[in-house]
């Protein structure tokens, strides 16, 4: 498995310190976070886009995951039309934008569940948007990755594979964070149970007495039990880790993702 690290948690840095700090680490893979006005640019031509990917390859880094972003980044959990327009809007040029890249999968972001409306009608709305945009994602050979995050939505892992199946089409999966679930389960269940469903994974830690994130390898999460469970469902793509921190920290982490994966 290729270790790599998320512009998520270096959106400050530009393209061009990214690529450095991940020779310099040994990152050998890199999510890419296209948005309005950034470093890369959600408004990039296909040529540029065939640039940033250029560029990264140039460094020995290979991109295997991207996510698009809007300044109005939306909800597809949202009972507001425009909310869920302006989600999907995201979706799709996560889709564009990844197929240019050749990155095979998108991290998806479902949005924030609210006490408006029923539990029932967000996961229509949302299984509806997907069924919608699948067809397209199995054109363009892009996974798109449902990740589990704190949005009070899709809890279990039985309750995550009940709705990727409900979709219909293997294109559409999850994106497995091994730490948010650490609060109320455990990361190994997570990935029995989805198997061949996850089509990508972020590595970050958690420590349940706190309730708060941690360094790899500083929190609760059984390492050993998360990558015998990966390579049982046959996982073989990036890990890709979602810590902040200095330059320091990032060296650290993939010294530490290198252990992990050693295990």
């Amino acid at each position: 498995m290729k270790v790599g690290v998320t512009q998520i948690i270096l959106s400050s840095w530009s393209l061009d310190d990214i690529v450095a700090l991940c020779q310099e680490a040994g990152y050998e893979a890199l999510e890419l976070v296209f948005t309005a006005g950034g470093d890369p640019d959600v408004e990039m031509s296909d040529d540029e886009i065939r640039g940033v990917k250029a560029k990264c390859e140039a460094g020995g880094i290979a991109v295997t995951s991207c996510i698009a972003r809007y300044e109005d980044r939306g909800n597809l959990l949202s009972l507001d039309a425009k909310e869920r327009d302006d989600g999907q809007k995201s979706l799709v040029r996560a889709i564009e934008i990844a197929h240019v890249l050749e990155t095979g999968a998108i991290l998806l972001h479902p949005g924030q569940l609210t006490v408006e409306g029923t539990y029932d009608q967000a996961w229509d709305l949302m299984l509806g948007i997907l069924k919608e945009v699948a067809p397209m994602a199995e054109e363009k050979q892009v996974a798109v990755g449902i990740e589990n995050v704190w949005n009070k939505f899709l809890l279990s892992p039985r309750e995550m594979a009940t709705f990727v199946d409900a979709v219909h089409n293997p294109w559409i999966g999850t994106y497995l964070d091994t730490a948010n679930m650490m609060f109320y389960g455990f990361p190994e269940h997570w990935i029995r149970g989805l198997g061949d469903r996850i089509k990508r994974v972020h590595f970050k830690d958690f420590v349940r007495r706190e309730k708060g994130f941690v360094h790899l390898m500083d929190g609760d999460t059984d390492w050993a039990a998360v990558m015998q469970a990966l390579r049982q469902i046959g996982y073989d793509s990036s890990v890709i880790h979602e810590v902040g921190g200095d330059r320091d920290v990032q060296i650290e982490m993939a010294n530490r993702m290198k252990q992990i994966v050693a295990l």
